[in-house]
Order: C-alpha cells, then structure tokens, then sequence
C-alpha cells in the first residue's frame, strides 16, 4: 500500500553544506548538503548572475525519505525552492566558500 502523504508531510532541514568541487571561471559549483535526517544530497549550482540551484541528486547512502526507494527518484527535486530558501536564509552558499 503507497503512502501518498509522504511528500506533503516531508520537511528537510539542512544540517551540512559543502564545497565538492568549482570551476570558479564558469560560475559553477558542487556542494555536498547534508539534512537532518541523514539524507545527503549532490547540489549543482550556478553563481551568475545569481545563485542558483541546478540540480540536486539525491547521494544513495540511505532510503529516500518521501518515496522509501533505496535507488535513483527525483524527489528531491521537488524541494527545490525550500532548499534555496534555507541556503539563502542561512548564507550557506557564502560560508561554503569561505
């Protein structure tokens, strides 16, 4: 039986967030964003003109937290304003860098 409520009730909380990896002259970045629940996530980003976020991978070191499977699902994707919100709110991006 599939849990439908899994996505509305799903809350990620960013913990950890780090440089992977940058090729500064294109204004391209990786970091590795860790959240509350264990869940680790690959988040591509582009800095200009400004940040943005243009793709999140989910890292298969656990079971999703919304769709429970243990392979590739794009349901990270779907918390792509919530993620940006908090990196911006937290200055994540700046202290990543720093």
């Amino acid at each position: 039986m599939k849990n439908t409520g899994d996505m509305m009730s799903y809350r990620p909380n960013i913990v950890n967030f780090t440089l992977a990896g940058s090729n500064e002259k294109e204004g391209l970045y990786e970091f590795k964003m860790s959240l509350a629940d264990g869940t680790e996530c690959r988040v591509f980003s582009q800095r200009h003109p400004e940040w943005t976020l243009t793709n999140i991978s989910r890292l298969l070191t656990t079971p999703c937290p919304v769709c429970h499977k243990d392979f590739i699902c794009k349901c990270m994707d779907q918390f792509h304003d919530e993620f940006l919100e908090q990196i911006n709110a937290k200055q994540l991006f700046e202290k990543a860098l720093s």
